[in-house]
């Protein structure tokens, strides 16, 4: 059974995952890609991971749910540095950070502080084992998820199903609009209840230094 603070944190630790591929309007049109369009696909996306060590990202998130009117939105920050740093930071309305490093998970929650050997759960050493796989390049042939590739104008959209019972428990689908560059600009989650968490990127820029204390908690 996870609890709701680890259903909260797990859901943020896959969006990580797709952040780090570098890189969802559904009511544009859709073509399913060849097989040919997705290799591609999967080449550029590898192909960048490669050559990007460090990224930094403003984001907004739309956070749905159905018997509410309006979305919820929320802003921040998001900074990666290779091999496994990590740091996800809302700034508004509230603060709250989660930081990945050394195969743990660092959590401030506006001044409240805890942490987690992600070794020692299995569903969150699944978790990290998906990230190294994001870092490589190799999330498409991950064997958590069936992909679906489709094309939107000039733009790639991938649809991933989870395949592990547990995690259809609470993700039905997650969806990532990659650019003609093979940058992630959108994220959108689904749950199995259709509410969805909605993220969109804006400023980002790659191979910047940035200091291993952006990491500290």
């Amino acid at each position: 059974m996870i609890h709701r603070k680890q259903y909260n944190t797990l859901k943020i630790g896959i969006i990580l995952i797709l952040l780090l591929l570098f890189g969802i309007h559904t009511a544009l049109s859709q073509v399913p890609m060849t097989t040919s369009e997705a290799d591609a696909l999967k080449e550029k996306v590898k192909a960048l991971s490669r050559t990007t060590k460090t990224i930094s990202s403003d984001f907004v998130q739309y956070k749905h749910l159905d018997f509410l009117s309006n979305d919820i939105e929320s802003k921040g920050k998001l900074v990666f540095k290779t091999p496994d740093k990590i740091r996800w930071e809302y700034v508004s309305p509230f603060a709250y950070v989660v930081i990945f490093k050394d195969e743990s998970l660092y959590i401030n929650d506006n001044g409240n502080k805890s942490s987690m050997d992600m070794g020692s759960n299995a569903i969150f050493k699944q978790l990290n084992q998906l990230i190294t796989a994001s870092i490589k390049g190799n999330l498409f042939e991950a064997s958590e998820f069936k992909a679906t590739y489709l094309k939107i104008k000039e733009k790639s959209e991938v649809h991933f199903e989870p395949t592990d019972p547990q995690f259809r428990e609470f993700i039905k689908s997650f969806q990532i609009i990659f650019n003609d560059t093979g940058e992630v600009q959108e994220v959108k989650m689904i749950e199995p209840s259709e509410d969805y968490t909605q993220i969109v990127f804006d400023n980002r820029t790659t191979n910047q230094t940035i200091s291993d204390a952006v990491f500290d908690q």
